[in-house]
């Protein structure tokens, strides 16, 4: 009886997306899409889309995506306290909502501070202060 020919997967050229990062981090684990699903508690479908770049990783999967990795490969240094809380929610799988709720502010502020569109109140800006150390 012959052999089954061994197929053998390809790295990605560039890695510029989750999904780049995330095959080439299968790969090197030896890992098939199937293990790595179930890693993920999702489907084996959905390990193939990001691997295809067809669909982004959900903002829920970023942390545990971030784990696997051993590193975040879209980290960059932040300038502002909106460019900081955008990367803190992004890092954690936080909605606006989310974060707002656990600042005890509006989302609508969180918003605006985000875009450097408010002013921060003296209690509140030491409450970002605080948080900022977090960061």
């Amino acid at each position: 009886m012959a052999k089954k020919p061994v197929h053998r997967e390809k790295y990605p050229d560039i890695l510029r997306t989750w999904g780049d990062h995330i095959k080439t981090r299968r790969l090197d684990l030896k890992l098939t899409k199937r293990q790595l699903s179930l890693k993920f508690h999702v489907d084996d479908t959905t390990i193939y889309l990001w691997e295809k770049n067809k669909v982004q990783p959900s903002l829920a999967q970023i942390p545990k995506i971030i784990e696997f990795l051993g590193r975040d490969p879209f980290e960059k240094e932040t300038e502002n306290i909106g460019e900081k809380l955008r990367e803190y929610r992004r890092v954690h799988g936080l909605s606006q909502k989310k974060l707002a709720e656990q600042l005890g502010v509006d989302q609508t502020t969180l918003a605006g501070w985000e875009k450097g569109k408010h002013r921060t109140r003296k209690r509140l800006l030491d409450t970002l202060k605080i948080f900022e150390k977090c960061l």
